[in-house]
Order: structure tokens, then sequence, then C-alpha cells
């Protein structure tokens, strides 16, 4: 999973809760195989309802709003399997898929990817792609000639990719030069995409905002995802429409990370309170990366934060004028089920 890199100064919140939770009724038709009433497929659907009505709200503020989820491929069946029923509710939610580790870095960064997990997450990425959603693939890797094979293999399968040279996601990439298949074209839809930059974690190589902004500016990708936010400063929206130009005078899209599966310490939201006195909603930190916790997502309490008003996470991305929203930790299910 791909996670903003920061550093946390609070204390492990020492809340790990046992708990059975009953299942009330979906919210939610899954229009595929599979049974609401399984233990699992709850966690699952619950996420699909999440980003269901996500998109509902992004769409009913912004025609054409674009909702992108990433890893979790496992939602887009019934029962969760390769050869399971597309759940159409959830397809129909959504404009793209995102992927991590394709090709490269499943195991390690600049590793190629097992063939077993690759052809897996293809199966089910094939089921999105039929349905027609986009595929963005995120690889792990830096050696030249692994970088290439990436953007190849991507592009055989129809997908538009990014390799990136940094698990952290906090540069822009000086091999190739050029963005793969790089074009003048307006880009106006998914569809029209032949490449993106993904950089979430700018602070850590530009010294400020502005440098920031004209780094990424004077480039040629079609898509750009990054934050909502530089460290804690918040874009603008007269950096929104300055980014929605290519270098070379075409217009490209511009997408916003979010994570809806964990809260993060850093993020304006927080309230140091939490600390001693957490929200029913806040689960576990994750000992991967400091400062993220899991999260019950299924409770209002977070879904509230995230969408659904004017000071939640998504409003402030949509009036900001990103073109959507790229959001991570889809696959957070897989921690309640375990």
């Amino acid at each position: 999973m791909t996670k903003i890199f920061k550093s946390s100064n609070l204390f492990f919140l020492s809340i790990f809760c046992c708990f059975i939770i009953s299942c009330p009724q979906q919210s939610h038709s899954s229009n595929g195989g599979g049974s609401n009433n399984d233990f699992n497929n709850y966690y699952r659907q619950e996420m699909r309802n999440f980003v269901h009505d996500i998109s509902s709200y992004a769409k009913g503020l912004k025609n054409g709003f674009l909702i992108i989820p990433q890893n979790g491929q496992e939602l887009l069946t019934g029962n969760g399997e390769e050869d399971g029923n597309p759940v159409l509710d959830y397809i129909n939610a959504i404009d793209g898929m995102g992927r991590e580790d394709l090709f490269y870095g499943y195991d390690n960064d600049d590793i190629i990817t097992p063939s077993e997990e690759r052809d897996y997450m293809i199966t089910f990425l094939d089921i999105a792609k039929n349905n027609g959603i986009k595929i963005l693939v995120t690889d792990y890797c830096w050696t030249q000639s692994k970088v290439d094979n990436s953007y190849l293999w991507n592009n055989n399968k129809s997908y538009i990719s990014f390799a990136a040279d940094h698990r952290e996601l906090d540069n822009i990439p000086v091999y190739p030069v050029d963005p793969y298949n790089v074009s003048s074209d307006n880009i106006n839809s998914l569809s029209n995409a032949k490449n993106f930059l993904y950089l979430i974690n700018p602070d850590t190589y530009f010294i400020d905002k502005n440098t920031f902004i004209n780094a990424i500016d004077s480039t040629n990708y079609d898509i750009l995802i990054i934050d909502l936010f530089y460290n804690n400063l918040q874009l603008s929206s007269a950096d929104l429409t300055q980014l929605k130009t290519k270098a070379n005078g075409g217009t490209r899209l511009v997408i916003a990370y979010m994570s809806i599966g964990e809260a993060e310490d850093y993020r304006y939201y927080w309230n140091s309170g939490w600390e001693s006195n957490p929200p029913d909603w806040l689960a576990e930190e994750n000992n991967d990366w400091p400062g993220n916790y899991k999260v019950r997502y299924w409770y209002k309490g977070w879904q509230d934060i995230i969408f659904g008003n004017d000071s939640s996470y998504l409003k402030k991305i949509v009036d900001t004028g990103f073109d959507g929203v790229y959001l991570d930790i889809i696959d957070a299910f897989e921690y309640f089920e375990n």
C-alpha cells in the first residue's frame, strides 16, 4: 500500500480491540456473487458502500469528477475470487483503478513481481478494464532496463503506468527524460491519458510549495496524482489552474490523493486528544507507517471526516479544483478480516 511517509510524535495508541460486530442490512445491493451474510464479505461490502457513497457525493458536487481506488482488487467480484461475478454497483461508481507493484516491487523494489502474483492481479484488472475502467499501474523500480520493461509491459496490456524510483513517491524520476508516450494532446478524460506522475511527498525534495508547483508544472505528464497539501499548507485554486496545463501546452488532469482506510496524525482533522480518548472508529497504529492508524471505515464518525459535509476532506478537494480523487487503503478490509 502507498502511504504518505511522515514521522509521528504520538505514542502508540493501545486501543487494540477484539470485537465481534453484527452485520446490519447493507445499504447497496452487491449485484454479484457471494453473500453479504458472509463474515469476510461484510467488511468488503462496507468498503464498496463507502466508495459508492464517496462517488455519489463527489459527482453530485462536480459533474465528471473522477473516482480512482487503489489496490483492493478483490472488491471487483462478489465472492472476491477471479472467477466471481462483477459487482456492478461498485464498478459503476468508479472511473479508474490503481494497482501497485504489478510488474516490479511486490516483494522488493527493483525486483520483478512473481508471475503468480502478477497474473492474479491482472485477472482482476482485466475485469475492470473490460467494464470500461481505466487502469493505472505504479511499479517500483529504477534500473533503466526494468523501467523500460515496466512501461512496455503495461502498455501492452493497455494500462497506463508510472515507474517510481522511490517508494516514498517524493520525486520526479530523471529517467525517462520525457514521460512514456508523451504528447501535447489535451487530456479531458482518463480514456485518452497515456501516462501519469504520482508524487505525494513533495517536501522531501522541494524546499517550498512554489518550488514544488513550478517543478511539476514544467512536466508533460497527462495526469498528476498529488496531495491536497504541501506539508501542512493546502494548495490553492490558483495552483490547480496552473498545473492543469502541461509544459507543451496541452491540458491535463490533476487528481488528489486521499487515504480512506487509515487516519493520519499529520492531517488537519487530527485531534491530539485522541491519544488518550480515541473515537470509537479509531483502531491500531500501522507499525509499518508510523502516524497512520487503522479505522473502522464503516463508522459514521470517520465517514463524516471524509465526505458529505462542507468541512469534509473531499469537499476541500473538490472546492480546490481537482479533477478527481485517488483513494488509498481500499484494502483495509483485509485487516479486519484477519
